[in-house]
């Protein structure tokens, strides 16, 4: 683990040390964020339409370096994950939260359109830490003791702690994009879980400054009989949108979405749930 650690900074102190290559970048990031994945960093204000929940996001993702040719690019990712109770008196106590950091980096290609129906090719390598906690709201203070304590697989609390790298490989064009994505889980909390997961996905603008994006992974589902993961479970993220362009908030979307199959927080990382969301997501 210390010498991925000192891999990472190496390169890290190589590329800050070549200026006469990079640029500052032009852009927030070279790679626009997944639309419909629910863990790309962004800022989202989603109220489930049939539970008492909000998903509250809070993130952003950054170039910090773009070559002057704009091929390539090296940035960070940071992340808030929150599931919120909705209750009278405007309170909203914190369920449980995710928390990601890492870094990024973008690889771009123009294409020749008389060979295919895109501009550009892309890969984009993710090094990342995520964590997730219950919080206060999962406690009941009169009962003193942890919610739905016998629901979980491995007690309350529990450790959950992952290291991975992600790459997706995407073709782009000004209306549509297509992707296809794989994660490794160099390091896991639980230990029993299996290290591979794919994606894949599609992103199409509609007229008037609306868009529909599918999200599809395939993930390790959990056997409680087992205690490890056995198979996958295949978990979709469907979501149509509104960008509030004609406001002159080209970054703002207002956007319904449609989740199924295995959560995505990780503290329910073993549970099903199906789901629809109504809010505002920004992407700073």
């Amino acid at each position: 683990m210390r010498k991925s650690y000192a891999t990472l900074i190496t390169l890290l102190l190589f590329i800050a040390s070549t200026p006469a290559t990079f640029a500052a970048p032009t852009l927030r990031t070279m790679f626009t964020p997944l639309l419909a994945d629910p863990l790309e960093p962004r800022i989202a204000v989603m109220p489930r339409l049939d539970e008492d929940y909000l998903e509250l996001d809070i993130g952003t993702s950054a170039d910090l370096l773009q070559t002057k040719n704009g091929r390539f690019a090296f940035g960070i990712d940071f992340a808030t994950y929150s599931l919120l109770g909705m209750e009278d008196n405007f309170k909203f106590p914190v369920d449980t939260i995710d928390y990601l950091f890492g870094v990024s980096f973008t690889w771009k290609k123009p294409l020749d359109k008389e060979t295919l129906p895109f501009d550009d090719l892309w890969a984009r390598l993710r090094i990342s830490h995520i964590s997730a906690h219950f919080e206060d709201g999962h406690y009941d203070e009169e009962a003193d003791e942890w919610i739905n304590e016998e629901d979980s697989p491995f007690g309350i609390p529990f450790t959950y702690s992952r290291e991975f790298i992600n790459l997706v490989l995407a073709l782009s064009s000004e209306k549509y994009r297509i992707y296809l994505g794989y994660q490794y889980l160099f390091h896991t909390i639980p230990d029993e879980i299996n290290r591979h997961s794919l994606q894949a996905g599609a992103e199409l603008s509609t007229p008037g400054n609306t868009y529909l994006a599918a999200d599809f992974k395939l993930l390790p589902e959990w056997n409680n009989e087992l205690h490890r993961t056995d198979g996958f479970r295949g978990t979709w993220s469907l979501q149509a949108g509104w960008r509030l362009s004609v406001l002159g908030l080209d970054n703002v979307r207002f956007a319904y979405n449609y989740y199924n199959g295995l959560s995505s927080h990780g503290m329910y990382f073993y549970d099903e749930e199906s789901f629809s969301s109504l809010g505002v997501i920004v992407d700073l």
